[in-house]
């Protein structure tokens, strides 16, 4: 058990996804279906191709102590955008991208801005940008809007075998950030302010720059999503991201991979394996024709399991341990020579804040 306390929590989400698997299989072998078929695991592929996207973006926001709810919109806007600025023309599939990620960008800079300057919580800043533009979609459209030409559809159609050209672009785009995180200075700026952002200022880093940055490529993740969706759907929908659930499923994500919800510890790989989990349960769920409300069910008993795994596992890593000599972290404590009492007693307050 010790050993398994101390491994790290990436490791853990992927061996929990090995039991998934096997778990998985076994139970859509007794329906006649063969589990690791072709089909099948291109179908688990393209279930984390959307959400593995919006989850990355969502895994730079967790890290930095905030949250961003105003993923479906962005999601939903995104694809209407796409779809409307194309219209079924390929000479405007360029300049529709480019448009739709510009604004995605200046969404991502406001709740950014928001945060870090008007020092307003992520979560209420970010639930406020997206009810602003969930009642202009509201407003501007009624149902789906535009059209994706073909060129574009390939996107969310095509494969390398069984394996989703969306899944390839949405591992690539993990790879990418994990360089960031851990190769550059604005990587570790991140965890910094998500640690204690306190001690970040008091060591001259500038916290807003990173919790911005987060939050701009929270929206362009997020704004990927949704040009995934408009050539999976060939036309724009100002529903596509509520109904999926994006925000509240990305953050669950993110938390499965062990991420900490208040930031300075995660990994991006952490949190594809929890989309990877979500994906499993997801497809054996639909294979065996599950009620798919009992779907929520499951992913609720999922997330609750492992926050209460993580948080027993931190909380048994800073444990204090009982010996002879008193109360002691790592050992028994210094004696006379080391300048504490020889009673084995901690050294009054004083003389711990001298």
């Amino acid at each position: 058990m010790n050993r398994l306390r101390s491994l790290d929590p990436t490791v853990v989400v992927y061996l929990a996804l090995v039991a998934a698997l096997a778990i998985g299989a076994l139970l859509v072998s007794t329906v006649g279906r063969n589990f690791f078929s072709a089909g099948n695991v291109r179908d688990i592929l393209t279930g984390m191709s959307v959400l593995g996207l919006v989850a990355i973006g969502q895994t730079l926001v967790v890290l930095c102590s905030s949250l961003d709810l105003s993923v479906p919109v962005v999601i939903s806007l995104s694809s209407l955008l796409a779809a409307t600025t194309m219209a079924g023309d390929p000479a405007r599939i360029v300049p529709a991208v480019l448009l739709t990620l510009a604004v995605a960008a200046a969404i991502g800079l406001f709740n950014g801005l928001v945060v870090t300057k008007l020092r307003v919580n992520g979560f209420i800043a970010t639930l406020g940008t997206g009810l602003i533009v969930k009642g202009y979609l509201d407003t501007q459209y009624k149902g789906t809007a535009g059209t994706v030409p073909w060129e574009f559809q390939l996107l969310g159609a095509t494969g390398l075998g069984p394996v989703p050209v969306s899944t390839i672009l949405m591992l690539a785009l993990a790879a990418l950030v994990w360089f960031v995180l851990a190769r550059t200075r604005v990587g570790h700026q991140m965890f910094a302010v998500g640690g204690d952002p306190v001690v970040a200022r008091l060591s001259g880093l500038h916290v807003a720059r990173p919790v911005i940055v987060a939050h701009v490529v929270c929206s362009l993740t997020a704004a990927g999503a949704g040009l995934l969706l408009a050539s999976r759907l060939g036309v724009g929908s100002p529903t596509v991201g509520s109904q999926g659930g994006y925000d509240l499923l990305s953050i669950a994500a993110v938390v499965l991979g062990g991420t900490l919800l208040l930031g300075g510890r995660g990994s991006v790989w952490g949190t594809i394996g929890g989309v990877a989990i979500f994906a499993v349960l997801d497809n054996v769920m639909s294979v065996m024709q599950v009620n798919p409300f009992l779907k929520d069910i499951v992913r609720g008993v999922v997330i609750v399991a492992a926050v209460a795994v993580y948080t027993r596992r931190t909380l048994h890593a800073h444990r204090p341990r009982f010996g002879a000599g008193g109360p002691t972290v790592d050992g028994p404590l210094p004696g006379p020579a080391d300048g504490a009492p020889a009673t084995g007693q901690l050294p009054p307050a004083e003389e711990v804040a001298r």
